[in-house]
């Protein structure tokens, strides 16, 4: 994922070009290729590129077609033949061979501030127009690539990378502490518009950001739709139109000949693996495909390594296991400036470190199988009421009917699922920590908050609400997990079934048969994966890794800590009970959380600009 920046200042200040040029090679850890900067009067971009596709492999950014709009991207172009069908029917001609920010260039020349509804794919950028004396920025629809903003004083910046944007003098390093509130009750910031620091901003998914006269707007582009429910004739039809999709999906997030597939011995990873393995397979050019799993030999039992290795023989494609028993809780705190840009809850986040390691020394591309649980998430106990509740009985038997029979056995995932929900009842930790300040929590009413609920209210009259609750809660922040910002190394992560048009399809489909159990994807993969990946159960790991470490000697300390000043703002430190011995796994996670805080706010280092000889600030 290429790095972006900008500046403009409101004042019409002359950008320090110092600055940007710092900023740009801040960056240079994501985008190794090449870092450049654009900057005209009171207005600045840089770039750090990072090369993934054949299109970019002679790209520079930023860059203009015409001298007047100019462009920083983080972008990938998904149907790049459509999108140039529709440019030139708009008389724009010879843009095959474009780059994808040069397609977004001549969308934003074609339709303006409506470019996005005609954009596929994953995207972050700014554009400056200098003719409309205005800054269009944008994020894609389900905030796969994040983007990040400030206005500080008479300057608006913005960012891809968080901390770039802390190099600016005028931005502040105070926190946010109703995000740091929320991290300690619920582990992650419930607004999807805010960030740890108070000056700075979250543009989020599906989102654009406007500057024109001094003014800023956010404005929604798009909401994931209440289509009408799909419904074919033929069985045979529902599974050749997922094929379909899934191929350009996954087609669309090739576009290179190295990847790497995070392909665990589960049904999504394998299915998405197995359609890239296929689709390189038709191509002409050499092509290294590979897989990547994350294992575990000793600390639980872990069915991921027998079956992630089914799975690559019948691909025939290499398979690396990184085997995670050994790690070390917060091993990552160690190293210079913190850890994350923002606190996580993970302890053992240098897995992921790890992980992306290894994966960049091969490709600058990862595939992923997140998404394919959510688009076929339903509840049947819920589907089954509400087709009783509407009377339509006939429908009712026949969809019960067909999930029992499907593949000729009862669901695999129906009774072990309704036992992990009693589980987890049974374990659920209070609501909220009796360890929080009690000035903290009443200030910011974080009892009251802990039980908000929210209702999409996109999702009423879906015949599965369920699956929209999935699509618009957390993604975008679980996808910048996999963001260079994170991880700290050149490699771009792609989410096939996060296409936005196989997702329309996913999420319109008959909940029964094809949602239960996952049938629509174990019937596509029929032939192409061995049975002993296609039809197995849906079961959660047998273990859990920080569980299990915390029974190691070498854990104790986690209970010892000493807590960092501004921890006490947050946490009454002698309210912490002891973790190590806790039967309920679910509580040591959550009083592992000052633990967390406090390691990432030691951690804190200020980014600072350095001013060099003849800067001007």
């Amino acid at each position: 994922m290429s790095g972006i920046a900008g500046i403009l200042n409101l004042d019409g200040a002359p950008v320090d070009r110092d600055l940007l040029n710092q900023m740009a090679r801040f960056m240079a850890f994501r985008g190794p290729d090449a870092q450049d900067c654009w900057n005209n009067g009171p207005v600045g971009l840089a770039h750090a590129m990072l090369r993934t596709t054949r299109e970019s492999r002679q790209e520079r950014q930023p860059i203009s077609l015409d001298g007047e709009a100019w462009i920083t991207a983080d972008v990938r172009v998904d149907a790049r033949s459509e999108l140039i069908e529709k440019l030139q029917t708009k008389s724009v001609h010879r843009i095959g061979e474009a780059t994808d920010a040069e397609l977004i260039l001549h969308a934003w020349r074609t339709w303006g501030e409506e470019c996005t509804s005609h954009l596929l794919g994953d995207f972050a950028f700014g554009i400056w127009d200098n003719k409309k004396q205005i800054l269009f920025c944008a994020r894609d629809h389900f905030g796969v690539k994040p983007f990040f903003y400030a206005r500080a004083g008479n300057c608006l910046i913005f960012s891809n990378t968080l901390n770039c944007i802390r190099i600016h003098p005028q931005v502040s390093d105070n926190l946010n502490d109703l995000a740091i509130g929320d991290f300690l009750v619920a582990s992650f910031n419930q607004e999807h518009d805010t960030t740890f620091f108070s000056d700075i901003q979250r543009l989020p998914a599906a989102h654009t950001l406007t500057v024109s006269a001094g003014q800023i707007r956010v404005s929604r582009y798009w909401t994931l739709p209440v289509d009408k429910e799909t419904r074919y004739k033929q069985a045979s039809d529902y599974t050749e139109h997922f094929q379909e999709l899934l191929s350009a999906a996954v087609s669309d997030r090739l576009r290179t000949d190295h990847v790497v597939s995070l392909m665990t011995g589960g049904l999504d990873s394998t299915t998405i693996t197995a359609t890239a393995n296929q689709i390189l397979k038709k191509q002409s050019e050499p092509f290294d495909l590979r897989a990547h799993c994350v294992v575990y030999d000793r600390l639980f039992p872990d069915e991921e390594r027998h079956y992630s290795t089914l799975a690559a023989e019948a691909l025939h494609i290499p398979i690396q296991h990184q085997i995670g028993d050994d790690y070390e809780f917060y091993s990552c705190r160690t190293e210079r400036g913190s850890p994350t840009p923002e606190p996580t809850d993970d302890p053992l986040h240098a897995i992921v470190r790890d992980a992306f390691f290894q994966i960049a020394s091969h490709s600058r591309v990862a595939l992923t199988g997140e998404g394919g649980d959510s688009g076929l998430t339903m509840s049947i106990s819920s589907h089954l009421l509400r087709l009783a509740w509407k009377f339509r009985f006939g429908r009712l038997a026949n969809d019960f009917g067909r999930y029992l029979l499907s593949e000729g056995r009862l669901s695999r995932l129906y009774f072990r699922r309704r036992l992990g929900i009693l589980a987890w009842k049974v374990q659920k930790p209070d609501l909220l920590p009796t360890w929080l300040n009690p000035e903290f929590e009443a200030h910011w009413n974080l009892r009251e908050r802990s039980q908000q609920t929210t209702t999409n209210a996109a999702a009423i009259g879906s015949d599965r609400p369920e699956a929209y609750a999935e699509l618009t809660g957390r993604w975008a922040s679980l996808f910048e997990a996999y963001d260079p910002g994170i991880t700290t190394f050149p490699v771009e992560v792609r989410h096939p079934f996060f296409d936005l048009r196989l997702m329309r399809f996913l999420i319109s489909l008959p909940a029964l048969p094809w949602c239960a159990d996952k049938t629509l994807i174990r019937e596509a993969m029929r032939g192409i994966l061995p049975d002993s990946v296609r039809l197995r159960p849906k079961v959660p790991l047998a273990g859990d890794a920080v569980i299990e470490i915390l029974k190691r000697p070498d854990s104790q300390w986690v209970d010892r800590f000493e807590p960092e000043a501004r921890l006490h703002k947050y946490v009454d430190r002698n309210k912490i009970p002891a973790v190590v011995g806790e039967r309920n796994s679910l509580q040591q996670w959550v009083n592992l959380r000052p633990l967390s805080l406090n390691l990432w706010l030691q951690s804190l280092a200020p980014m600072g600009y350095k001013r060099s000889a003849g800067g001007t600030v």
